[in-house]
């Protein structure tokens, strides 16, 4: 084994897209890597990516040193997840062209529409899902009936949900029946559960914007890979 060629094992599963490195410590940890079909809990441990068989719940990882930026606009009625075991729509359905393992960053829920992110950056994906860092989303909402009257105060404000105050940073009414809002959190059914807090019927949620990136005009079930430009602003909003 060449002593040159050796890098850490936490690198080696953040590489191949599967978490970030303090997440691969984690899963290390838990006794769910092996390498060379040894489970291994050492921190710190460094492999030959080009030889070493690892593992992580036994199946053996290929690291990715070419990172894929994708910017998908997912269809309603489509799950986000890469595989469906019960055979719904998934986000790899758009993407079979493409021979990289790519995994989500975020999720949409099943309903909903628009922007979304595939990626084979663990850190990136561990750090723009992370509420740490606090990347802002933005959200097209149509909704039936009329607009109650202190909605967008009471959401500027903060609504107590029972996992907690949630608010939105952002909101603007842009027609009788859309309203646009932003919001940095990534509670599940966060934007829904403000909606239906303040009186608010949603019918469409589409998301336009993640962080710096923006939904464009990607056609419905299309999509394209990220500019350099917006890496460069992804990357500098993460820290990376």
């Amino acid at each position: 084994m060449n002593p040159m060629a050796l890098t850490r094992l936490n690198k080696v599963i953040a590489d191949a897209g599967i978490t970030s490195r303090r997440g691969a410590d984690e899963l290390i940890s838990e006794g769910r890597v092996s390498v060379n079909g040894l489970v291994t809990r050492e921190l710190g441990i460094k492999v030959d990516p080009e030889i070493s068989q690892v593992m992580v719940d036994g199946e053996t990882i290929t690291t990715s040193f070419t990172k894929t930026y994708l910017a998908l606009h997912k269809p309603r009625g489509v799950v986000s997840t890469m595989y469906d075991p019960e055979g719904r729509p998934s986000l790899s359905d758009f993407i079979s062209l493409r021979t990289e393992r790519l995994f989500h960053v975020g999720r949409l829920d099943k309903e909903s529409e628009g922007l979304i992110l595939l990626s084979n950056d663990g850190e990136m994906t561990f750090r723009a899902t992370h509420p740490s860092y606090g990347l802002e989303k933005t959200y097209l909402i149509e909704f039936v009936g009329k607009l109650p009257k202190d909605a967008e105060k009471n959401l500027l404000r903060g609504v107590e949900l029972e996992d907690g105050l949630g608010r939105v940073l952002d909101f603007k009414a842009l027609s009788p029946t859309w309203i646009e809002v932003t919001i940095h959190e990534g509670r599940y059914h966060i934007i829904r559960r403000l909606m239906e807090a303040v009186g608010v019927e949603v019918v469409r949620l589409i998301r336009t914007r993640f962080g710096p990136i923006l939904l464009g005009d990607i056609l419905e079930g299309r999509w394209r890979d990220l500019n350099e430009v917006e890496l460069i602003n992804l990357r500098k909003a993460l820290k990376l």
